[in-house]
């Protein structure tokens, strides 16, 4: 499960600190609250729901103290060399970029869907929302990715 929430994580957090911090606090607040859990539901989702939620938590902090984050340089550790791997590196910047402006409605149902290949209707369950507002915030998300991309 750890890759898939660091995988989430990034795409939320939009900063590889920040995103480890929040994986980091994810796996802290579930251990806490294993007794929770039921068995026979599933793990993934109640962890992806703890992270969301102290993601949420964090925004919010964040907007009270009005503070801004400079976001680092997207792609900073990609170790690709050649022709093929700075432009894969500069493709990689251009989409992290255009994912980072995407609503959080978006960007959250993309990485969930997109990037970590969650089913629609565990990302459903997940982000607290009817199926139909999932694939709708999918195909706007897309669409708009797709424009930036494009541009």
């Amino acid at each position: 499960m750890l890759p898939r929430l660091r995988r989430f994580a990034h795409g939320l957090a939009r900063q590889a600190a920040d995103a480890d911090d929040l994986a980091q606090a994810t796996v802290e607040r579930a251990l806490a609250a294993r007794d929770q859990w039921q068995p026979g539901t599933q793990l993934d989702a109640w962890l992806f729901r703890i992270m969301r939620n102290l993601w949420i938590d964090t925004a919010r902090s964040r907007s009270r103290r009005s503070r801004w984050l400079v976001p680092e340089e997207v792609g900073a550790n990609v170790s690709l060399s050649g022709a093929a791997g700075i432009e894969a590196a500069v493709e990689l910047q251009y989409l992290m970029r255009a994912l980072a402006r995407l609503p959080d409605e978006q960007r959250e149902a993309v990485v969930l869907v997109c990037i970590d290949g969650m089913a629609y209707r565990d990302a459903a369950e997940v982000l607290g929302v009817p199926m139909g507002t999932l694939t709708s915030r999918l195909v706007r998300g897309r669409q708009a990715l797709l424009g930036m991309m494009e541009a």
